[in-house]
């Protein structure tokens, strides 16, 4: 399942997902969760949403904040380097806290978890 856990309102999500095609099983986040990343609420209402232990999620992010978050609520973790995320240079290209798998960019970390 691929949802998206986002501070982004649901309307937000939906219109990126259209412009995109991208194919979401649900669109989660702050709205959902009545709160904001990176409280853990957000990252527990997600898995509750689906029925599953935080253990058997996976955050997919390119903020080290994030997913240090999600991984003290017991989500498994996946960073994607957006080096240039604000500008030349100014992202992460690397994670910045410690995580379960690390790709250059989501078909790379798909093809590190064998997807």
């Amino acid at each position: 399942m691929l949802a998206p856990v986002s501070n982004g309102n649901i309307s937000l999500m939906v219109d990126l997902a259209r412009r995109n095609d991208f194919r979401w099983d649900a669109i989660l986040g702050a709205e959902v969760a009545g709160d904001y990343k990176p409280k853990p609420r957000v990252y527990l209402a997600a898995c509750e949403a689906f029925d599953l232990k935080p253990q058997q999620c996976m955050m997919v992010a390119a903020h080290g904040n994030d997913l240090g978050a999600a991984a003290a609520c017991g989500l498994r973790t996946g960073h994607i380097a957006r080096p240039d995320e604000h500008g030349p240079g100014t992202g992460e290209t690397g994670p910045q806290v410690r995580v379960d798998v690390a790709g250059k960019d989501l078909g790379d970390l798909a093809g590190r978890l064998g997807a």
